[in-house]
């Protein structure tokens, strides 16, 4: 019971959250593609519900160097939510873009632009490194005071994943010679993914941000795994990509080109599995919630029924989000340490 309960105050959080922030105005008519894109897209500023025709936001810094002119600093407030100027700029589609004095568009001008700004995907990320640093720094300080106790709170949870981290994944992938070299990577890549994946989830302020979602981030720590693969490959490492043992010369030109694709082909992979499942699970459960004002539009009474459908739809995703969240997180991991291992493999 007490489980179910749990269950319905989650569900009705994010079904209140959920229509607040996307119902349409009496004006206008629902336009479930744009609000999916609004909702998994990164921006400017962090909205929280509409309310009597009325967007919260919260603003973030807008941070701007702009080449001949200098930088500016100022709060996304300023642009009253892409409908003002401010110095000569405005919110375009969520990009930042320079304008003439008769409001329209300057291209030249707006190539010159650097964004800098803190928006919606950068406070995620760093207060997700404020969390994890926060975390596991007391965690570590704890161990350091209290080496022959019993763990608690926090320590307590963490610590079955760090060893599971550790000897299921990193041992097993890699080795125990050269596993410990490894394991600090392995262990931020995981719990980073982990941490941003259950916050994505959340559907209030400072949850919501598709982080993972966000094609940069996945690229940018596959790109990191390709570089340490690339440093750590011993000689029999690349001996098997170049020139494989055994194999005919004739036939070598054949699989040494395949093999070199494969290189970066892997890193490939992992960037788009992590950003294509988490986008995936977003756009699901945003379509469910589409649903209810789509037949809302056709009949009241038709919105009112497929909303109980719909939301026992989206706690159905919820639940398999949460089995998601961690599945990403360790299926990453897991890559890694395999890609690590067949790189530093003696012979």
């Amino acid at each position: 019971m007490r489980k179910l309960f749990i269950s319905f105050l989650f569900l009705s959080t994010i079904l209140c959250s959920s229509i607040i922030a996307g119902e349409p105005t009496k004006d206008e008519k629902f336009q479930p593609g744009d609000m999916i894109m609004h909702h998994i897209l990164d921006a400017h500023e962090w909205h929280i519900l509409d309310w009597k025709g009325k967007s919260v936001s919260i603003p973030l810094p807008i941070i701007l160097f702009h080449e001949g002119k200098g930088g500016s600093v100022f709060f996304s407030s300023k642009f009253n939510h892409g409908h003002s100027n401010y110095k000569g700029y405005k919110m375009d589609h969520g990009h930042i873009v320079a304008v003439n004095a008769d409001g329209t568009k300057n291209k030249i001008e707006t190539e010159k632009i650097w964004d800098l700004s803190i928006t919606k995907n950068v406070f995620s990320l760093l207060l997700s490194i404020i969390i994890l640093l926060s975390v596991f720094i007391t965690i570590s300080n704890r161990y350091k005071r209290n080496k022959n106790i019993a763990p608690k709170g926090v320590q307590s949870l963490l610590e079955p994943i760090i060893i599971f981290v550790r000897d299921d994944i990193a041992k097993s992938a890699i080795g125990e010679k050269d596993y410990k070299k490894y394991l600090p990577f392995l262990l931020t890549v995981f719990f980073f993914i982990f941490l941003n994946n259950l916050l994505g989830l959340v559907p209030f302020f400072p949850g919501g941000a598709n982080l993972t979602g966000n094609i940069a981030v996945p690229m940018v720590m596959a790109a990191m795994v390709f570089i340490i693969t690339t440093l750590s490959g011993k000689k029999y490492y690349w001996k098997h990509i170049f020139a494989m043992p055994g194999v005919p010369k004739p036939v070598l030109l054949i699989l040494t080109p395949i093999e070199i694709f494969g290189v970066f082909l892997k890193p490939l992979v992992l960037m788009i599995r992590l950003f294509a499942n988490i986008t995936a699970g977003h756009i699901i459960i945003l379509s469910f919630f589409s649903m209810i004002f789509i037949f809302g539009e056709m009949s009241p009474l038709a919105g009112y029924g497929v909303s109980i459908f719909s939301g026992l739809f989206v706690l159905f995703m919820m639940t398999l989000e949460l089995l998601v969240a961690f599945l990403q997180a360790y299926v990453f991991t897991l890559l890694a340490a395999m890609y690590f291992g067949m790189a530093v493999e003696e012979h």
